[in-house]
């Protein structure tokens, strides 16, 4: 029996180095390109650990299985080869690939979505602010699902001794992360729950667990949301294992959350949209230089 997807590695040329993305396609639940998302689905690991190859166990590999979507993901510098804002420019260069290359895929380019989980969900909301102000991509959809957002302490994070990620956890990676900024005022792009305006952003949705360290700043960013118009929605379960649905798949309320998930993932795709902004007065796209590895398939 063979697979329902096809998986990609691109490098894309950067100053001095290579980015790598993976490239997701489907081949058995393929859908017409104007039913096609383009998912750019960034890992988790508190911007200190985790690989693009996360991917496997993440919520994001089912939409390509199941649904049709294409799905990219980028193995983004981790703090310590870069801090603050290395993660994010990797992850906007990914997502202009994905907007010039949407069409080549087979991706509807006014369906354009970006998700994470935990540091890949603070990085997704990260994005969806830098991209709304730089004015050059445009997103119709953010999943950024348990996100870490806040470098401040809350409720939640403050002497939480969860599983898997907790108050010691957390400040070690924002410490990583900001490097000589920790402790200083850091702009909305760097840790999303410094935001301020939160007009024109995408709508969203997220799920978290009630004894995780970010389950008040992910309230916090969908009420923000939703106090500036915008449809966002939060699921609750009760759990204080950090990212419970994928290092706890085969528990009731995995498979609940995962639902759920694909539930508003679906609806997103059926009515969520934003076109994209004209190609630069030269008509070219970027990315012209990049390759394809030798381990495609």
């Amino acid at each position: 029996m063979g697979r329902h997807y096809t998986s990609e590695k691109i490098l894309l040329p950067m100053a001095g180095r290579n980015l790598a993305v993976y490239l997701f396609r489907p081949t058995k639940n393929r859908k017409p390109p104007a039913q096609t998302p383009g998912i750019l689905w960034i890992h988790g690991g508190g911007y200190v650990l985790g690989m693009a190859k996360m991917i496997y166990i993440s919520r994001a590999f089912p939409l390509v299985k199941r649904y049709g979507g294409v799905v990219l993901t980028p193995e983004y510098r981790l703090a310590k080869q870069a801090p603050y804002p290395g993660a994010l420019e990797d992850c906007y260069a990914a997502l202009k690939y994905l907007q010039a290359h949407a069409e080549q895929w087979g991706v509807n380019p006014a369906k354009l979505m970006v998700g994470g989980e935990s540091a890949g969900g603070g990085l997704a909301a990260a994005l969806c602010m830098y991209a709304r102000d730089k004015g050059e991509v445009n997103i119709a959809f953010q999943m950024p699902l348990y996100p870490m957002l806040d470098d401040r302490d809350t409720n939640s994070s403050r002497d939480n001794h969860g599983h898997v990620w907790n108050t010691k956890r957390n400040h070690w990676g924002w410490k990583a992360y900001l490097g000589k900024n920790y402790g200083k005022e850091v702009p909305p792009y760097a840790a999303p729950a410094r935001q301020t305006d939160y007009t024109g952003l995408p709508p969203a949705y997220t799920f978290v667990g009630d004894g995780q360290p970010f389950y008040c700043e992910t309230l916090a960013y969908i009420r923000h949301l939703q106090q500036a118009g915008i449809p966002a929605k939060a699921d609750v379960y009760h759990s204080s294992t950090h990212a419970f649905d994928m290092l706890l798949p085969f528990r009731s309320i995995s498979k609940q959350a995962a639902r759920a998930f694909e539930q508003q993932y679906l609806y997103a795709a059926r009515h969520y949209a934003a076109p994209q902004p004209p190609l630069p007065q030269d008509g070219k796209a970027p990315w012209d230089g990049c390759f394809f590895a030798r381990d495609s398939h």
